[in-house]
């Protein structure tokens, strides 16, 4: 199956001519009928995990899950359903997801008598924006019953596409759904889409790094300022750091080579500690930069569990593999119970869980079981992890 996509995604960049467009609007209402079309997005690179615990703190989280369960019509039996699973760009956190979404849509199926196909709708933009307006117009064309797009800027790019063709769209781990036009609000979405946020609660990070260092007084800011992913958390650092009276400096890049000329920028300055939201960008270049952090003893604290695993010191938020089953059972919701998307909030998750790399925290010369017991007052729950380049299975 991924040879397949792969040569999709070759055929569709050769022939992507199309202008890119992030603008948000949505309308219609959603259809259930096979011909109808819906979407969410994921990645066509598969990996899973099951790192630590993140609890919904969406009502909608066990409501859909028991309406999933047990409300599906004996008319669905036997029926198939066509998911398009979309991916923006290939990193830890949204392969997990994706891994996390195709094995839930399989666990579902089984479960309600139907089958959920997405083997031949998984699509990889690779960040390419021309590439994802092409996924878009194949999966229209395909007449897929949902879109799955994993992250904000694969999301925009659906939203937008399906505007005149009203499929669900049941997006992942877009971090602030409403600051970037997809919903009209949490509760009540609005139009065809919804989905799970990965919202990010910055002033836990910033209190890791007090915990750590009492003494900080010089922050680095490190993220791409083209996702607007990062834009909400990177204005909240700088109110708390404001706040508490400390100095900071922002570095962004667009790719890899510009986060590593950031990241160099910040060792240069002799900053005490670098903040990184759950941004794409910067979790792409993760793997080439965290060893001069380190080298140079400045700890890296970011967005998601995927960035330590990758090299960052810390990484804090939300299960990806939860995030993952949880958007797969809405997307069983909408299709099979006939959920409105419309009035499907959009589920957010516990920010509770600190990932401390343990190669980096001994390079950094810090003692590990006394970062930890600085850390517990300040999340749920403390987990370690080695630097990797994938989750294992």
């Amino acid at each position: 199956m991924k040879n397949t996509v792969l040569k999709k995604i070759a055929a569709i960049a050769v022939t992507g001519m199309m202008t890119v467009s992030l603008a948000a609007c949505g309308s219609g209402t959603a259809s259930t009928d096979n011909n109808g079309a819906s979407a969410s997005s994921g990645t066509a690179a598969a990996t899973s995990s099951t790192t630590g615990s993140a609890a919904s703190s969406s009502a909608a989280a066990s409501s859909a899950s028991a309406a999933v369960s047990g409300g599906s019509s004996s008319a669905a039996s036997g029926k198939t359903y066509k998911v398009g699973i979309v991916q923006y760009v290939d990193d830890a956190s949204l392969n997990q997801i994706e891994s996390n979404v195709e094995s839930e849509l399989d666990a579902k199926g089984k479960e309600l008598g139907v089958t959920f196909d997405y083997q031949d709708y998984t699509y990889n933009g690779q960040a390419d924006g021309t590439v994802l307006q092409q996924i878009a117009s194949e999966l229209i064309a395909d007449k897929v019953d949902a879109i799955v797009p994993i992250a904000t800027p694969t999301a925009q790019i659906m939203q937008t596409a399906t505007k005149n063709d009203p499929i669900p769209i049941i997006f992942a781990a877009c971090s602030d759904p409403v600051g970037a036009n997809l919903v009209a609000s949490m509760d009540a979405p609005g139009a065809n889409i919804t989905g799970t946020s990965d919202a990010l609660n910055t002033e836990a990070v910033m209190n890791l790094m007090l915990a750590q260092n009492p003494d900080l007084s010089y922050v680095g800011l490190l993220y791409s300022n083209s996702e607007d992913s990062s834009k909400q958390p990177i204005a909240d650092a700088k109110a708390f750091l404001d706040k508490k009276g400390i100095k900071y400096i922002e570095k962004t890049g667009t790719d890899t080579t510009g986060i590593t000329d950031a990241a160099n920028a910040l060792i240069a300055e002799g900053v005490d500690a670098v903040f990184t939201p759950t941004d794409n960008t910067v979790m792409t270049a993760e793997m080439a930069i965290y060893k001069k952090f380190a080298e140079a003893g400045i700890p890296h604290y970011c967005g998601a569990d995927s960035f330590a695993l990758n090299g960052a010191f810390v990484g804090y938020g939300v299960d990806y593999a939860n995030l993952g089953s949880a958007t797969a059972d809405m997307v069983a919701d909408i299709l099979v119970n006939g959920a409105d998307p419309a009035k499907t909030p959009v589920q957010t998750f516990d920010n509770g869980i600190a990932t401390i790399n343990t190669d980096v925290c001994q390079t950094l010369g810090y003692d590990l079981d006394k970062v930890e017991a600085a850390f517990k007052p300040y999340c749920t729950s403390v987990v370690e992890t080695q630097t990797a380049k994938e989750f294992s299975n």
